[in-house]
């Protein structure tokens, strides 16, 4: 196992066929079951390079859940897991953190009124809003129903579909502000 700085480190033993690189500072801060399931996906005579951890990694249905693998030749449904649609979008801002952290609101500084929002405001876990929400994408599809196949159930997904826009999720989903040097 080798360290470093960044909070990254490799994993490559008698119990590996592939490296795992892991994106965290050690070994203790894994489940042990998740590490089990990286193990056994190095051993995949079908794994392409090495198999990735990810700083918010545990154990998943055979799969860790923040695992990451390339594969030759086969495609895993399972690896895809259930939250492909889920994803990662930074938002830059101009406003100096600074400011943020100092200017005072009715709900406490700016950073703690910003805070009270997001969770007033943004449906977490298994919560959707009261509301159907604005969605042109959604909006698309029903409009082009005749290039979809024909099935009902998915159907009600889309119309499931306008609560659920907006929403955070469950598990390892966030929402985090963030400073940069700039």
């Amino acid at each position: 196992m080798n360290g470093d700085d960044e909070g990254m480190f490799v994993i490559f033993n008698e119990k590996t066929k592939r490296p795992i690189k892991i994106w965290l500072k050690g070994e203790s801060d894994i489940e042990e079951s998740c590490l089990e399931q990286a193990y056994n996906l190095s051993n995949l005579p079908f794994i392409y390079k090495w198999v990735s951890l990810m700083p918010d990694t545990h154990a998943g249905m055979g799969m860790p859940i923040g695992g990451v693998i390339a594969t030759e030749g086969v495609i895993i449904p399972n690896a895809v897991g259930v939250d492909i649609g889920c994803g990662m979008v930074f938002a830059s801002t101009n406003i100096p953190a600074e400011e943020i952290k100092t200017i005072e609101t009715g709900n406490g500084n700016l950073v703690q009124a910003i805070i009270g929002d997001i969770l007033r405001n943004i449906p977490l876990g298994f919560n959707h809003h009261k509301n159907p929400q604005n969605s042109f994408a959604l909006d698309k599809a029903l409009e082009e129903l005749d290039k979809y196949e024909n099935n009902p159930e998915l159907l009600g997904q889309i119309d499931a579909g306008y609560y659920q826009i907006g929403t955070l999720g469950g598990g390892n989903h966030f929402i985090e502000l963030q400073e940069d040097d700039e």
